[in-house]
């Protein structure tokens, strides 16, 4: 279907769910080949009650609620759809639901301006009380006859979970629950957990599907690594670890021994091809961490963890740097013993590399013209993250002119200009006087597309599973 025509039907669906009754009333004339774009609608324009008859009456096996990446179903769609999942397992009538699959993936986390937005942590929560209320419900009452019928097989929700010291109980409780919803997790990210309930979580997850676990401000130390990472094995399917603020110190005594356990619990990740240890202090630890990986990595994300010469002398020398789409080595002081090694790192990774984070490395207008050249090689660069740098406007300027080769590159998020911070009370319109001719230059160049800009709420790198 090409883009109109579904455009066309969307806004038909539209104009049918504005007319509540009589929507409700022809679904079971509906062909199934509408009822997505009837969904789309329903979801568009929080038709509460008939995105309840068509989850009930859904005609597929699988359901996804991230159809239309303009309006994310907000609270009430969500817990719309799951109470009529939840009803259709109850049901004794015929036909039996052919629902077996609901994907929330993907679901952007909710924001605090809208307070009918759901984030990812109440979104969690809702899913593990909607588990456990099916599990009480499918349990026969006493007193009942059995039903001759076999029972409905649960139905599979594809997720990606957050969960704190808050609400790890409630979750733990429901995915060893088993009961009618069974949630299947694809992207686990933890916070604020013991290293008890992290790993009682982590044993409660299904082991297929599990991608990425993600773990952090949990303190857990490098002892607590060291625990949890040899139990991650158990996920086939495992391509990212993000261990970010663990309070891991190489400096302190007896590290040398954990280092190295913490390094052969990665090795046994077969199929790793992300790693972030942000804020980790793993100065000159590089080669011995990474050098048992059975694969090269494909994301890399070391911010602010202390490196020395000798990290990226390694890194540039080693099979990760040939496959390397995401690099984020920000908070890494690139201005002076760091700099030659960066420099030759650069044309190491510059066959795939997408996406680099450079980010209060201490450069400045100086560094550009030896930053620029290997710069320039990495011909696939499509991010390239230097807020909290010292650059000045003439710099900016010089950067933009630099990298204009660059034909893949599409979003700069660069730094407040040092000659436009905190000066009089004209640096307002000095800054808005540079985007200004920071946009005729791109425009100029043929680069309409192009963002420059210096928010770092609005403007990101792309996940490593979008790269």
């Amino acid at each position: 279907m090409t883009a109109t025509a579904s455009s066309l039907v969307l806004l038909c669906a539209r104009r049918l769910a504005a007319h509540l009754p009589s929507a409700r009333r022809a679904l079971p004339l509906l062909p199934a080949e509408l009822y997505p774009a009837l969904l789309q609608a329903a979801l568009l324009d929080r038709r509460v009650p008939l995105l309840r008859d068509l989850v009930r009456s859904w005609p597929f096996p699988v359901l996804s609620l991230h159809r239309d990446p303009r309006r994310q179903p907000d609270k009430l769609c969500v817990q719309a759809v799951l109470l009529a999942v939840t009803a259709g397992l109850q049901t004794s009538t015929s036909p039996r639901p052919c629902l077996r699959v609901l994907d929330m993936t993907d679901l952007q986390d909710g924001t605090e301006n809208n307070p009918d937005s759901i984030s990812l942590w109440s979104g969690t929560v809702l899913l593990a009380k909607a588990c456990l209320e099916a599990s009480q419900h499918r349990a026969e009452p006493r007193g009942t006859k059995r039903r001759k019928s076999s029972p409905l097989p649960p139905v599979e929700i594809r997720v990606d979970l957050f969960v704190n010291s808050t609400s790890g109980a409630i979750l733990r409780a429901a995915l060893r629950g088993g009961g009618a919803l069974r949630l299947r997790c694809r992207d686990f990210h933890a916070e604020e957990l013991s290293l008890g309930g992290t790993v009682d979580l982590l044993e409660a997850l299904e082991p297929v599907g599990l991608r990425r676990v993600e773990l952090r401000f949990n303190n857990l130390g490098l002892a607590g690594l060291c625990q949890v990472v040899p139990r991650l094995v158990r996920f086939p399917d495992l391509a990212s670890v993000r261990l970010p603020y663990s309070n891991v110190d190489v400096r302190r005594p007896g590290m040398e021994d954990g280092m190295r356990e913490l390094a052969a619990g990665l090795g046994r990740l077969r199929g790793l091809r992300e790693l972030n240890l942000g804020s980790c202090r793993l100065a000159g630890q590089l080669r011995m961490l990474l050098g048992s990986l059975h694969r090269p990595l494909e994301s890399l994300e070391l911010p602010f963890c202390h490196l020395q010469p000798c990290d990226l002398t390694f890194l540039a020398q080693s099979p990760h740097a040939r496959a390397l789409k995401k690099l984020d080595l920000s908070g890494n002081d690139l201005s002076s013993s760091l700099l030659p090694p960066f420099l030759h790192l650069l044309p190491a990774v510059s066959s795939s590399l997408r996406h680099l984070d450079v980010a209060e490395c201490h450069l400045g207008d100086s560094h550009l013209p030896v930053l620029l050249p290997p710069l320039r090689r990495c011909i696939l660069l499509s991010y390239l993250g230097l807020f909290g740098n010292a650059l000045s406007s003439r710099g900016l300027k010089l950067l933009l002119e630099g990298t204009l080769p660059l034909p893949s590159l599409r979003l700069v998020v660069h730094p407040h200009p040092i000659d436009c911070r905190d000066g009089d009370g004209d640096s307002d319109s000095d800054i808005t006087a540079l985007r200004d001719e920071l946009r005729r230059m791109l425009r100029g160049a043929g680069r309409d597309e192009d963002t420059w800009t210096s928010s770092l709420q609005r403007h990101g790198g792309l996940d490593f599973f979008a790269l």
